[in-house]
C-alpha cells in the first residue's frame, strides 16, 4: 500500500445503535495497521439511540484535520437511506455514495422511498449505489444489524477504500467483542459475492 496518498476522506452517517463507532475504530485502526496517518470526528446524537449520528475518518500520509470539508468526501456510507441526504453536503460528483436500502421510519414523517433519496443524492454524486446490505444480512446470517460492516467490506472488495482486506479483518479482530466476531467475519464474506442487480 502507498503511504504517500493525499487525505482520503470518509463520511459515515446513520442512526444511534446502528454501529458507527464501531465501524470508525475498525477504520482507524486498519489505517495505523498501514501506516497511515489518521483523524477521527464523531458528531451529533451519540447519546441518543435512534438520533442522527456522523463520523469522519480521514487517513493519508499526513492528516491536519479529523473534519471532512465540504463537498471533499471520498467514500460516505450512509447506514440508514433517510440519513444518506444529511450528507450529501459532503459530495462532489466523483464521490462514491454507499448507501442502505434499509429506512427506519421517522415518528410524524413520511418516509421517501429509496428511488426518490437516490433521486436527491445523485444531483451530486454519480457513484451513488443503494446496496439491499440490511436485507441480505437478514436473509442470510439471521441479523441485519451487521450491514455497516457489510458495506466496508463491499467498498474494500471493490478498491474504494485504500485498505487491504487484510488491514480490516485485523482491525475487526481487535475493536469487536468476541461474542460478535464471528457473525461480522461471515457478513465480511458474504460482501465479497454481492452482485448488483
Amino acid at each position: 500500500m502507498n503511504k504517500k496518498i493525499k487525505p482520503y476522506n470518509i463520511v459515515i452517517v446513520g442512526t444511534g445503535g446502528q454501529g458507527l463507532i464501531t465501524l470508525l475504530q475498525v477504520l482507524a485502526e486498519a489505517a495505523m495497521a498501514e501506516g497511515h496517518d489518521f483523524k477521527t470526528s464523531e458528531l451529533h446524537g451519540l447519546s441518543q439511540r435512534g438520533g442522527s449520528v456522523e463520523v469522519h475518518v480521514r487517513l493519508g500520509a499526513k492528516v491536519h484535520s479529523p473534519i471532512v470539508p465540504l463537498a471533499k468526501a471520498d467514500l460516505i456510507f450512509a447506514l440508514e437511506a433517510q440519513e444518506a441526504l444529511r450528507a450529501i453536503k459532503f459530495s462532489h460528483p466523483k464521490s462514491i455514495f454507499l448507501i442502505n436500502k434499509q429506512i427506519i421510519p421517522i415518528p410524524l414523517q413520511k418516509a421517501l422511498t429509496g428511488e426518490e433519496i437516490m433521486n436527491h443524492v445523485k444531483k451530486t454524486s454519480k457513484a451513488a449505489k443503494l446496496v439491499p446490505a440490511f436485507e441480505i444480512c437478514k436473509e442470510k446470517l439471521g441479523k441485519g444489524v451487521t450491514s455497516g460492516i457489510y458495506l466496508i467490506s463491499l467498498a474494500v472488495s471493490r478498491g474504494f477504500l485504500p485498505l487491504s482486506p487484510e488491514a480490516v479483518l485485523g482491525a475487526m479482530k481487535k475493536v469487536m467483542p468476541e461474542k460478535y466476531l464471528a457473525l461480522n467475519i461471515k457478513t465480511f464474506d458474504l460482501a465479497k459475492t454481492y452482485e448488483e442487480k
